[in-house]
């Protein structure tokens, strides 16, 4: 067979687009990866105060403090010292100790300066009272409180009996109102990112009118073209999440080795465990089923309303 009659050869088959993804990603994958970002930056918030409350609620659980309010140095002390051997002999103190005045002076330094010791003066310092921390088994009720308190008043007049809780019941609070202010900025932002799918959704349909009506005429159903652009907005939504969650991760990881640099109690019951983790990794998963399913919903609804 000479070279005329040989058929000419095949050009390589390319798949082809019925609607080009370059016009149909636009910005939606940054857009998804900045609110994917925030969305786990909140949650990783609401997560590490949730963690703050519980790991403060165990360690006050059944805390009490007892102060002796009394100016008098010799006084004090010897009312500290009668008060803590009456708690040794209550039912239901399972602990009971004098903190020592260096752990005093340590804690009102920062705020009363050299006048909590009188360090620098000719005069005494300001009088701080004395304080024993005490742990009482069981429920902290007003009513057990109250007891407790008559049966001090004898050794020790000028004691106050305080649940440890009490003094941080305003924080406690606090950190309720913040964590439902981290839920509400999640709820929001996956608001917003809804309305920018479909947005993105609406005008790719637009810009491919004159191919979708192409595709009808050629016998392509509502469902085919919805899921060209449902598999689109998809991957432009796993790929930006997944970018997002990892800009998450680094600044959350910042914060926490800031916050870890404080070294204290309250905070360090806020390091995020790997069950946050895997709550929060779940974000930009939820985010693309959230897009994908908006994507589908509102091209449908077009396309019954454009033929």
């Amino acid at each position: 067979m000479n070279d005329e009659a040989r058929p000419p050869a095949k050009a390589p088959r390319r798949a082809a687009e019925i609607v080009p993804q370059a016009r149909m990603s636009g910005p939606i994958p940054w857009v998804i990866a900045i609110m994917v970002a925030l969305m786990a930056i909140a949650a990783a918030g609401g997560l590490a105060l949730r963690n703050t409350g519980n790991a403060a609620a165990v360690e006050l659980s059944g805390g009490i403090t007892i102060q002796i309010i009394e100016a008098r140095p010799a006084e004090r002390e010897r009312q500290a010292a009668a008060a803590l051997a009456v708690l040794k002999q209550v039912q239901g103190i399972t602990e009971a100790r004098i903190v020592p005045q260096e752990e005093l002076d340590a804690l009102v330094e920062p705020w009363l300066g050299d006048a909590a010791t009188g360090a620098g003066a000719d005069e005494a310092g300001v009088p701080v009272p004395a304080l024993i921390d005490a742990r009482l088994s069981g429920a902290l009720t007003p009513e057990r409180l109250a007891k407790l308190q008559a049966v001090l008043r004898p050794a020790a007049p000028s004691a106050r009996v305080d649940a440890q809780s009490t003094w941080l019941k305003p924080v406690f609070g606090a950190v309720v109102s913040l964590q439902w202010l981290a839920l509400a900025l999640i709820v929001l932002l996956s608001c917003a990112t809804g309305a920018a799918v479909l947005l993105a959704a609406r005008t790719a349909l637009g810009n491919n009118r004159e191919t979708i009506e192409i595709v009808h005429l050629l016998g392509g159903s509502d469902a085919q073209i919805a899921g060209i652009f449902q598999r689109s907005i998809g991957i432009d939504a796993a790929s930006g999440g997944v970018a997002g969650l990892a800009a998450a991760i680094v600044v959350i990881a910042l914060l926490g080795r800031s916050f870890a640099a404080l070294q204290a109690g309250i905070v360090t019951g806020s390091a995020l465990g790997w069950t946050d983790w895997a709550a929060i990794a779940l974000i930009p998963v939820v985010v693309a089923a959230l897009a994908t399913v908006t994507a589908r919903w509102t091209v449908m609804r077009a396309l019954r309303r454009m033929l």
